[in-house]
């Protein structure tokens, strides 16, 4: 007689090229593309003015790493919860839980553990941080169940997600929270989030499909779409403008010439638009990361508004001996 317990056991486990693909979907599911999003965690850092403070720098990216686990985690139950709903959609039906290549258990497992971990880095920052974090959290399991269905709302929630993430990074670093971080922030992403419906509504380009897909989609139509973008891209500019030259921002800076590079920022809104109602691209972190063009737009402005925080006070002084 022989043992064959030990081949029985062998040929259960996973092959190696299974396991690997495993681990691919599960990095998949987690959607680090989305990581992007998060950056705005760190812009406290550049304008509270402490660009060459490493402790500072270290916070900031330990705040956003949490941000980056945590939002993970949302994505995961959103996945979870929209899958068959996902599998109409002709970009989304490919996601790991949609495509049937994670099991909902295993999802499950890793959006709890992604929870965990992003909350045990957000309370080594501070636990002011960790409670951003749950507030997002909250706000995000808010919008998954229920205010995704309800029209403007559901864009509202998505911009104010953004607004909590800039908030963390500011507390992170411990500067005072500037309103000007909640004007900007929130009608910037209101107008991103007002972008992403148009860019849905266009891929999809079917009433029925987009009303199985989302709710508010045949709600959303392309006039009112266009009404919205506008107006949130109005609101977007006009918030840039005013924060730029207000009297608190120039004497934060020592200098006016922050205004200087508001014509990036009405080109990148205005591209962005464009691209969205085009419907090119599924998402606007689609649009980030692949549009050459748009990424030149915010690389200029981020130059340009270190080059105004390092050299704006003394070239503007130097230049008025000058005359």
């Amino acid at each position: 007689m022989y043992d064959l317990s030990g081949v029985v056991r062998r040929e259960k486990l996973p092959r190696p090229g299974e396991r690997q693909m495993a681990i691919i979907h599960l990095i998949r599911l987690a959607r680090p593309q989305q990581w992007i999003k998060n950056l705005i965690v760190l812009f406290p850092v550049v304008f509270a003015l402490r660009v060459g403070d490493a402790t500072a720098w270290c916070r900031a990216g330990l705040a956003m790493l949490a941000f980056c686990l945590a939002s993970s985690s949302v994505y995961i139950v959103n996945d979870l919860r929209d899958r068959e709903k996902d599998r109409l959609h002709p970009r989304k039906r490919n996601r790991p839980l949609a495509a049937g290549l994670v099991a909902p258990g295993v999802a499950l497992a890793s959006a709890a553990a992604l929870l965990l971990a992003g909350a045990a880095v957000a309370w080594i920052v501070s636990p002011l941080t960790l409670l951003i974090i749950l507030a997002y959290l909250l706000l995000q399991t808010a919008y998954t169940f229920w205010l995704k269905s309800r029209m403007i709302v559901d864009v509202v929630c998505i911009a104010m997600g953004f607004v909590l993430r800039a908030a963390a990074g500011g507390v992170a670093i411990r500067v005072e929270l500037s309103p000007w971080l909640f004007i900007c922030a929130f009608t910037i992403c209101l107008f991103m989030g007002f972008c992403k419906r148009r860019s849905e509504a266009a891929v999809i380009a079917d009433d029925e499909l987009a009303a199985l897909h989302r709710r508010t989609l045949p709600g959303y139509t392309p006039s009112l779409l266009t009404h919205l973008t506008t107006l949130s891209a109005a609101l977007a500019i006009v918030a840039y403008l005013l924060y730029a030259s207000s009297s608190r921002t120039v004497e934060h800076f020592g200098t006016i010439y922050l205004i200087y590079t508001l014509p990036l920022v009405i080109y990148g809104v205005c591209r962005f638009e464009m691209l969205s109602a085009l419907g090119i691209y599924a998402d606007p972190t689609e649009v980030i990361l692949r549009d050459r063009a748009l990424q030149a737009t915010l690389a200029f402005w981020a130059a340009a508004v270190v080059a105004v925080i390092w050299w704006g006070k003394p070239f503007q002084e130097w230049l008025k001996g000058y005359y």
